[in-house]
């Protein structure tokens, strides 16, 4: 795997659009539903924005990240208030049967053997344990895939991964493309010709010309959610075997049978 992820995480501080802080904060509040309680792990948690929301609703918290890099941004944050450790998702350093839910957020596209994290998750959870997943559509006629992203996974591919391994899936969708600005409706038909053409900006510089291109005005990203600053809505369901071409995000839940 590579471990050059700092070139493709926005950490605290970095300017971002409006909407991927709202992505953020939607993800885990969706969540949270399902986290009360209960003895939880992120895997690839990056710079860690929602973990200290997490662990004020969780009854235990865990989580890791497999770039040391980024990991030390979110030790520094948190100091000994969570308990953070280096580690591969598909390879968790973690006890048989000893959680009850796995955060995977925006990094399954980075895993070389997704099978290998989804035979890692049956052996960690608990039996009705849930695995939660947030990832990119990559079923939109725009979609720009990451660098350094191996797959990506739709409504029907994720059905089909998770089935294969003794799971059954809940799925759904958030931020529909008809809801996003007159601006990014104006400027898909553009996205997605660099897209085509592979002219998409691969630098943090080029990206961030690129989001205030399509977003406009840029604001700082937090270092932690905070919950008062949501107004969520429940994300829509999806039908499990229907690519989903409507909304900007698909959300996974798995349960262990």
């Amino acid at each position: 795997m590579s471990n050059n992820y700092i070139s493709v995480t926005e950490i605290s501080g970095d300017q971002v659009s409006q909407e991927q802080i709202d992505r953020l904060y939607h993800r885990y509040f969706w969540a949270a539903q399902y986290c009360k309680d209960k003895d939880v792990v992120e895997a690839a948690c990056g710079t860690g924005q929602g973990l200290g929301f997490l662990k004020k609703i969780s009854n235990t918290l865990e989580a890791g990240d497999y770039s040391e890099e980024i990991l030390s941004i979110a030790r520094k944050h948190y100091g000994k208030e969570i308990t953070l450790t280096r580690f591969d998702a598909q390879n968790m350093p973690f006890q048989t049967g000893s959680k009850d839910i796995i955060i995977l957020f925006e990094a399954l596209y980075y895993l070389p053997d997704p099978e290998k994290f989804l035979t890692e998750c049956a052996r960690v959870l608990r039996p009705g344990g849930k695995v939660l997943i947030a990832t990119a559509n990559k079923d939109l006629y725009d979609f720009n895939p990451s660098p350094h992203s191996y797959k990506y996974y739709g409504v029907s591919e994720l059905n089909d991964l998770f089935t294969e391994k003794g799971f059954s899936c809940d799925f759904f969708g958030y931020l529909a493309v008809t809801n996003v600005s007159l601006r990014q409706k104006i400027l898909r038909p553009i996205k997605k010709l660099a897209v085509t053409l592979n002219l998409m900006p691969k630098t943090m510089a080029g990206k961030k010309l690129f989001k205030r291109i399509m977003f406009g005005k840029l604001v700082p990203m937090p270092a932690e959610i905070r919950e008062a600053h949501c107004n969520y809505t429940p994300p829509v369901p999806l039908n499990d075997n229907t690519p989903d071409k409507h909304h900007k995000v698909i959300y996974c839940c798995a349960t262990l049978q």
